[in-house]
């Protein structure tokens, strides 16, 4: 299977990520997230109860970043909470990014904060983001600030950075 995998990134058809870890033996260990290329060929070759609005909106979030950077990885907490993205910019600085398409369930609203809010603290950010499909909003935690921004806005400004 891993193999399969390579020729398909080879091919810049499918991209994996891996998780952030010191550690490399881990990192290869741990699962891998994949992401496609290309947003329009996940719909048709899945079904449709594997696809869903929010998967896809990740996957265009990870697009967007791969586009300014090739140093991405999904981290997860000591608590254990999943970050979608860590990402490594041109500068050195490091970008905590996590997809949701909506914030308006409570529920989700305080995973996604809390996550974000985790890796903030462990990774010494002082800011973190939450992309959604059209939400807006600033976010104060004890490491900082979470800027949750639709979409469109988020492309924008990542193009422009």
């Amino acid at each position: 299977m891993s193999e399969y995998l390579e020729w398909f990134e080879d091919a810049y058809f499918l991209f994996t990520v891996r998780i952030f870890d010191a550690s490399l033996a881990r990192s290869k260990t741990n699962p891998k997230k994949i992401y496609c290329v290309d947003h329009a060929m996940v719909t048709s070759v899945a079904s449709g109860i594997l696809v869903n609005t929010g998967h896809l909106l990740e996957n265009l979030v990870f697009i967007a970043l791969r586009r300014v950077t090739p140093d991405i990885w999904y981290c997860k907490t000591k608590g254990g909470m999943e970050v979608d993205f860590l990402a490594q910019l041109q500068d050195r600085s490091r970008l905590l990014v996590q997809a949701c398409e909506s914030m308006a369930v409570p529920q989700t609203r305080k995973r996604e904060i809390a996550a974000l809010a985790e890796a903030m603290a462990e990774y010494g950010l002082k800011s973190g983001t939450v992309v959604t499909r059209n939400e807006e909003d600033q976010i104060k935690v004890d490491a900082g600030k979470i800027e949750v921004v639709p979409a469109w806005r988020f492309l924008l400004n990542l193009s422009e950075s």
